[in-house]
């Protein structure tokens, strides 16, 4: 299984994956999920994969390279959305059937999101059969795969104003509350935070168990959880 989250605030897009993939509790291996397509000054875009690895990576084959797919020429992000939908109903139109022959289900879902150009930032979840919908002020970030476990702390503490590191502090603290749950969700994780107007990935970076700022996340929350709790006044009843 995966967990992946999106996060829309006004200065910018926070991307987060974790690599770990499973078909039974003897076969686990690691593969990333988020793929970043890139051209300074112009454009960047960032697609992170759930389901079955299978679909999700020949979808990246037929987006990749940058220079060579629809995705350069697309005007803007609902176009190049529209190029990521188009290119799962390719994956699906030749693989469905095959699928269904040995009782498989077709199953993938994707976050998608970046900035062409003078457009604003924007961010978009994209469902197996292609089509798509896009975050708003009220609703500003996605999540797929193993999502209960994390969203209760992004509901009470992302919204538009929320800063960019604040955003990437949460979703850390989204996905190791996810870890702690759910076994099929692992280590390493893929971390991006792309700064809006910037046409350029500044922060990019490979999170493991050993990394200093983690190890200290995961252990401040739970002490701070911890002491919330025990700070709570007692039932009544």
């Amino acid at each position: 299984m995966t967990y992946c989250i999106g996060l829309q605030v006004d200065s910018g897009l926070v991307f987060l994956s974790d690599s770990r993939t499973n078909a039974g509790v003897d076969h686990i291996n690691t593969f990333r999920k988020m793929t970043v397509l890139e051209r300074s000054g112009d454009r960047v875009m960032v697609l992170l994969s759930s389901g079955n690895l299978a679909i999700s990576q020949a979808v990246i084959n037929e987006l990749k390279p940058l220079d060579s797919s629809l995705l350069v020429d697309a005007k803007n992000m609902v176009e190049a959305t529209r190029v990521v939908g188009d290119a799962l109903r390719k994956v699906y139109s030749r693989d469905a059937e095959a699928f269904k022959e040995f009782g498989l289900d077709f199953a993938a879902s994707f976050i998608f999101g970046g900035q062409i150009g003078q457009e604003p930032p924007r961010l978009f979840q994209i469902y197996a059969a292609g089509n798509f919908i896009e975050t708003t002020r009220e609703t500003p970030y996605f999540q797929v795969g193993e999502s209960k476990y994390g969203k209760p702390i992004i509901d009470r503490v992302v919204d538009p104003d929320t800063s960019l590191k604040d955003a990437a502090k949460c979703a850390l603290i989204s996905m190791d509350s996810t870890i702690r749950s759910n076994l099929s969700v692992g280590m390493p994780l893929d971390l991006l935070v792309y700064e809006a107007n910037s046409l350029h990935v500044k922060t990019h970076v490979s999170i493991g168990l050993d990394d200093p700022y983690y190890q200290q996340l995961r252990s401040s929350w739970g002490d701070r959880l911890r002491q919330a709790f025990n700070d709570m006044p007692d039932p009544a009843y």
